[in-house]
């Protein structure tokens, strides 16, 4: 029944699909900004959109979405262009040149934003709102062109898969087919600044990078393949974002936008720990086995070298010899040794090999050696 009522209102059914689709595009390419270690990008992009916005109100009066996305997409795409002449042009680092980008137009945007706010213009508020976000506000004419762009997005993906995985991994390699690696980059990076602009009106400039960048990080943590981190982010996208927007609206005052941020965080953090090969719980599993392992190689070791000075392999010895040189992990080692059947107890607190334990003890004494 909650399902039918958030379906079944106009205004949440609209804002839930538009989050879906941002979250799907903008985790799909934030998969390459992250594989390509441009994190920084999609904060430069965003930020330098809010001058586009404000100019383009200014110009033309009206605060139509698709007028103001157009003037975003334009700062954001001359930012873009800034940063490549930087790069290409000066010695200055990436890192580097994607703050001066970033400085220099959300400068601009915030001066004209408050020149704007001075002047005796109509229907000059809520230009604000594309700072923060304001899911809220989402038509359904915004939704379709969000779906529009979208499948042209994920229709220059598929044409240019192969082109964008090797600009990605191995962009020399790339230049050595005779690829166009430099409009292949531009090509690659206008999608990133149109996915970019999508997100504005739902979560704002500050904190669309975030949309771009957390699904993919989350999706990185699962798989070691391009196409699987791609499909995950998308994924992790869309969830985030249909799940921020049905809590939001489940609690009075508060914005959609950050809350879609706030759970696409969870998603990364969740990842972090749990994923599988490169999760930290995981992690520490491997280690855990791993000293644990160890110890109960090195007992077994200690064991048959103590025997081995009274001339049996066999030779029983307490545990409080072993102590002495493996200090408190002796106990639990012997212990786990006689499970695996390399060592059983020989009267009071007394341990010996068997047959299979002397075997073992000269195969890690030999693969010691060598």
């Amino acid at each position: 029944m909650m399902l039918l009522d958030w379906f079944s209102d106009y205004t949440l059914r609209t804002v839930i699909l538009g989050s879906a689709i941002l979250g799907a595009t903008s985790g799909a390419l934030g998969s390459f900004a992250v594989l390509r270690r441009q994190a920084l990008l999609g904060d430069a992009v965003a930020h330098s959109t809010l001058p586009g916005i404000v100019l383009a109100f200014v110009l033309t009066g009206t605060k139509t979405s698709l007028v103001l996305l157009l003037g975003a997409a334009l700062t954001g795409w001359l930012a873009t262009l800034l940063i490549l002449l930087i790069l290409r042009q000066t010695r200055i680092r990436e890192d580097a040149a994607l703050g001066i980008s970033l400085s220099i137009f959300f400068g601009l945007g915030i001066v004209l934003m408050s020149w704007v706010q001075r002047q005796p213009i109509e229907h000059k508020a809520g230009l604000d709102r594309f700072l923060f976000g304001q899911a809220a506000a989402l038509m359904r004419e915004d939704v379709i062109l969000m779906s529009v762009l979208a499948v042209v997005i994920l229709i220059m993906l598929i044409l240019f898969w192969k082109e964008f995985k090797l600009l990605s991994f191995n962009p020399e390699y790339a230049q050595t087919l005779g690829l166009p690696v430099r409009r292949l980059d531009i090509l690659l990076t206008g999608l990133i600044v149109v996915s970019i602009v999508l997100g504005l009106q739902m979560v704002g400039v500050v904190l669309m990078s975030a949309m771009l960048l957390a699904p993919a990080a989350a999706a990185r943590q699962w798989t070691d393949k391009l196409s699987k981190m791609v499909l995950l982010s998308a994924l992790f996208g869309a969830v985030a974002g249909a799940i921020g927007t049905i809590i939001s609206s489940s609690v009075s005052h508060l914005p959609t936008g950050p809350t879609i941020i706030v759970v696409v965080s969870v998603f990364v953090v969740l990842s972090l720990f749990l994923a599988p090969e490169r999760g930290l719980v995981w992690d520490w599993r491997r280690r855990y086995a791993q000293r644990r392992s160890f110890a109960v190689e090195t007992a077994l070791v200690n064991l048959y070298q103590l025997a081995a000075q009274h001339g049996s392999a066999r030779h029983p010895h307490e545990t409080s010899a072993i102590e002495v040189m493996m200090g408190e992990r002796a106990r639990k080692a012997l212990q786990s040794l006689q499970s695996r059947g390399w060592v059983q107890a020989s009267g009071t607190d007394l341990w010996s090999l068997t047959e299979d334990g002397e075997d073992k003890a000269r195969q890690l004494m030999l693969k010691e050696m060598h």
